[in-house]
């Protein structure tokens, strides 16, 4: 086991010099840059932009050098920490990701609890009494919350709120706290604002979680080493969660690659609707707008999660399945 967790983590060094040359090159296959997209942007404004301006631009951001310069000078600044200057925003890269990291690391992970507390719990009851009225129920339930998407849900959500509350459920803090500096009245502004994307976003991923822990479970109480250990006595409550329940459970901790990346991307059309100040937001305008650092440093960011989450997913499966062996 020692052995495959060094190979595979001396795997992830080509791998991510890999990610970083298709994300480089990925960036910058739209035509033009972002020096000519400001251009424009300032001669629709009424701007004049001389040759000096652009040249200066130019070796302003390195533009005039080939991309394999730039590429090199995008890789080594990230390896010291420097994860170079947005264009548009014309602040460190560093400053404007660490700035909404932890409102994003907040939404998700609550959204990540709400979604394993809700939806773990129905799943075995539905699966344990299955045909029941509350196994109907749940899949009924079930059903409408993967067939609604999240960002029509939170458009519902914010017209009910006006309309008949009188109040906007857009943003995670109320008016007067959005540029204030951090105190407990603005964090407890927060807390009693941020149930409405936990509970939009995580919708769609507890009614799949259900569904999914339902069949899981389902395929193994219907296996012979089930009815062996009800004939050994074993009751059923301990037999439920020692065996199937812990079998069922291993498609979701496969999936933990996914979660890390997810927990920085989350839903970003969601976080659009509900102007929510998370890195989704960011990342989409960056890639509109062909911010080259901004976007490349939150691809690499989520490349480098999504191999460390695929790491962690193997030595839990292996923790919780002995059947798995690594040779």
């Amino acid at each position: 086991m020692l052995v495959y967790i060094l190979r595979q983590t001396l795997l992830m060094i080509p791998t991510l010099i890999v990610i970083s040359i298709i994300s480089f090159a990925i960036i910058q296959l739209p035509p033009g840059d972002f020096l000519s997209t400001y251009i424009a942007q300032l001669t629709e404004a009424g701007a004049d932009v001389d040759d000096a301006t652009i040249m200066a631009l130019n070796r302003r951001y390195g533009l005039d050098r080939p991309i394999y310069v730039q590429y090199w000078y995008w890789v080594r600044g990230m390896l010291r920490g420097d994860f170079g200057q947005s264009f548009e925003w014309n602040r460190p890269v560093r400053t404007l990701i660490w700035g909404r990291l932890g409102l994003t690391l907040a939404v998700s992970l609550i959204t990540l609890l709400f979604t394993w507390i809700v939806a773990i719990p129905i799943g075995i009851y539905s699966a344990t009494h299955q045909y029941s009225a509350g196994d109907y129920l749940a899949t009924f339930l079930a059903f409408i919350g993967v067939a609604i998407p999240n960002f029509l849900l939170a458009l519902v959500l914010m017209w009910i709120s006006f309309s008949y509350f009188g109040q906007s459920v857009g943003g995670l803090f109320s008016p007067q706290y959005i540029d204030a500096a951090w105190s407990w009245d603005k964090f407890v502004d927060m807390l009693s604002r941020i149930w409405i994307p936990v509970v939009v976003i995580g919708t769609a991923g507890t009614a799949g979680l259900m569904r999914t822990l339902r069949a899981n479970l389902l395929d193994e109480l219907g296996k012979p080493y089930v009815d062996t250990a009800r004939a050994k006595g074993v009751s059923e409550r301990r037999l439920l969660y020692k065996y199937p329940v812990r079998v069922a459970l291993i498609p979701f901790i496969s999936t933990v690659g996914w979660m890390l990346p997810l927990l920085i991307s989350g839903e970003t059309i969601t976080a659009v609707v509900l102007n929510l100040p998370t890195t989704g937001p960011l990342l989409l305008r960056a890639l509109q707008s062909q911010d080259m650092y901004l976007a490349g440093s939150f691809i690499m960011m989520l490349s480098f999660l999504t191999v460390i989450g695929t790491l962690i997913s193997d030595i839990l499966l292996a923790w919780l399945d002995p059947t798995i062996r690594y040779e």
